[in-house]
């Protein structure tokens, strides 16, 4: 069992705009999340690190309705919810940018941003595109970003990997949001892109904006984040405020070995 204690995670200082407490699953006999305890401060970047299988993608799925937790349970801004599915959770306020970031390539930035939330008009029982209102809309998110694309009327496949990935992230912004939950978004990309993504995070923060931000970068890390928490095994084995450790002791707490 897992408890953030002051001396194990970072202090309480806001109510957690999200809090797990003891969330385990097991997929068949495999117990890929064990008693997991963690918690989310509003307006702050939140880092989940650790190795290849250590939970952070299923404990993401769980905030995000992908998955049910067998036992324990999340609280968003204080309350348990129980979503079922993303739906819920995006009803919620939760977004998430995955690492295919889910963009059809084919429908301009504006289609995309808008994909499966798109305007009508209705005419009786008729209800048409809102195409003007849609792309008026567009134009108002990725400025408040100031999201580098050419148009929203641009085609994606035309977009950088940068801009893509900016595009993903205006999308997960742009609907009252107040949680952006970030899977290696700077993973495929140069250097060039990733500072612009990472632009684009701070940004985020800056907005009111609470962030989770899964990387395996620990420079990136120590630059964007305010608090880290590190899974082993399915498990949380301790949170650190950014500014009062190192990246050796996050290493250290990965891997399960002593710093001497």
């Amino acid at each position: 069992m897992t408890h953030p204690l002051p001396s194990d995670g970072p202090a309480a200082v806001a109510e957690p705009l999200i809090a797990c407490e003891d969330v385990s699953l097991s997929f068949g006999s495999v117990r890929a999340l064990a008693e997991v305890s963690l918690t989310l401060r509003p307006g702050e970047i939140t880092a989940l690190v650790g190795d290849n299988g250590a939970g952070k993608s299923t404990l993401v799925r769980c905030i995000s309705g992908v998955h049910r937790p067998d036992s324990g349970r999340i609280l968003f801004d204080g309350a348990p919810v129980d979503f079922h599915s993303p739906e819920d959770a995006r009803e919620a306020g939760i977004e998430t940018v995955h690492q295919n970031l889910a963009l059809v390539e084919d429908l301009a930035v504006w289609q995309n941003l808008f994909l499966n939330r798109e305007l009508v008009r209705r005419f009786g029982p008729l209800a048409l595109l809102d195409r003007r209102a849609m792309q008026k809309r567009a134009k108002e998110m990725v400025s408040a970003l100031a999201v580098n694309v050419p148009a929203v009327d641009s085609r994606v496949r035309r977009l950088s990997g940068g801009q893509r990935q900016a595009v993903a992230i205006c999308r997960a912004a742009g609907f009252s949001s107040r949680l952006v939950i970030m899977d290696e978004p700077t993973a495929a990309l140069g250097v060039q892109e990733t500072a612009k993504v990472e632009d684009l995070i701070l940004k985020l923060r800056d907005d009111g904006h609470t962030v989770l931000l899964i990387s395996h970068n620990f420079a990136q890390v120590m630059r964007l984040s305010d608090q880290v928490w590190v899974m082993r095994a399915g498990r949380c084995v301790g949170g650190r405020r950014t500014a009062e450790t190192t990246g050796d002791e996050i290493v250290s707490l990965i891997t399960g070995a002593r710093i001497d």
